[in-house]
């Protein structure tokens, strides 16, 4: 009996050091999978160059190749895959992830996922500055956003004679300022906002400013957008618009060289001639009265103050310096005009300027 038991026991403890061995591989295994898991899911992004982020941008009608392609172009094979193997447990809704994504450093693939899941883009920095025509603010737009231009100019045409502008007006409608969108947004959407930040700037103040001078917000930024181009020097443009204001008022033609460059197509031209003066264009305020139909260009937030807080002077001619500062020479007479211009074709003529 004595010898029975001993062999029990043996037989018990190699049972139990069997199981002990099962329990610890089991362990192993899952400290393995959780490891693995970590590894796959929770590991941070590190970026392109460890400080700034990478963007991932998925286009409206992608396909789930088109997502995963995207992902691992941007972001690294290995990055880009587990963000897409995980994207597809989570949904797999191209449509739903529609839109432009930052990949900050730090973010885990997970967390990347969950946000290309739900759809939760980042928004994008649109600016535009320097823009003379529809088609420049439009190509500017398009570069920066999903949409085309024309897609962009469409969405002009579609929203804004609903607030009363023409085609000739449209500059008119837009400030130009650095803002934020959703890379997806549709253009109907980026013209009404634009739309809504012009109509903040026309705030209760600038509306009355704009009534005591007699003009429309329209002809306030034509006027604005004629003293951008007539001078690049801000601290003369206040001059320039009074100067203007002061020949609406007295019913004279403004002669306003941009106007011509604007009629004429060209805005590089340096020296206007008689050809250039006979024109024959709405915009030619040498040959036309009053105002050009709309603004030659999309004129900035400063330049519509500086029409609307234009100080007080009796000057209504004005003629480039001859010494080239940028500057202008202004006079109240004709006479002084003329010699003021003469000094400035001479030194034309020396320098061989055409």
């Amino acid at each position: 009996m004595a010898t029975v038991k001993k062999r029990k026991k043996k037989g018990n403890e190699s049972w139990l050091t069997r199981h002990s061995l099962g329990v610890m591989t089991a362990v192993i295994a899952i400290i393995v999978a959780i490891g693995a898991v970590f590894a796959f899911a929770f590991i941070p992004y590190t970026g392109g160059n460890d400080k700034e982020g990478d963007w991932v941008y998925i286009p409206h009608g992608a396909s789930t190749a088109q997502v995963r392609d995207s992902l691992k172009n941007s972001l690294g094979s290995s990055m880009g895959t587990r963000i897409y193997i995980m994207w597809k447990l989570m949904g797999n809704n191209p449509a739903k992830t529609e839109g432009a994504y930052r990949m900050d450093p730090g973010q885990t693939a997970l967390g990347i996922a969950r946000r290309m899941a739900t759809g939760r883009q980042t928004p994008v920095t649109v600016t535009f500055n320097s823009t003379r025509t529809m088609q420049q603010l439009a190509d500017r737009i398009a570069s920066q956003l999903q949409c085309s231009p024309e897609e962009f100019m469409d969405a002009c045409a579609e929203v804004l004679p609903e607030h009363g502008f023409k085609r000739a007006t449209y500059p008119a409608a837009f400030i130009p300022d650095t803002y934020e969108f959703y890379w997806s947004a549709t253009p109907e959407n980026v013209v009404k906002r634009l739309l809504d930040y012009r109509d903040n700037f026309w705030n209760e103040e600038r509306t009355k400013k704009a009534k005591s001078l007699g003009l429309s917000k329209v002809e306030v930024a034509t006027v604005a957008s004629i003293i951008e181009e007539e001078t690049a020097k801000k601290d003369e443009r206040p001059l320039v618009a009074r100067l203007y204001l002061n020949r609406l008022n007295k019913g004279m033609r403004l002669q306003a060289d941009p106007t011509v460059k604007f009629a004429v197509g060209d805005f590089k031209l340096r020296r206007i001639r008689g050809e250039h003066l006979r024109v024959s264009s709405p915009y030619n305020t040498y040959k036309v009265e009053g105002l050009p139909p709309g603004p030659i260009r999309v004129p900035t937030a400063s330049a519509l103050d500086d029409v609307l807080n234009a100080p007080h002077h009796n000057y209504i001619y004005m003629c480039a310096k001859e010494d080239f500062s940028g500057y202008h020479n202004f006079a109240t007479d004709y006479a002084t005009h003329q010699a003021n211009a003469r000094r400035y074709q001479k030194a034309l003529n020396q320098r061989n300027i055409m």
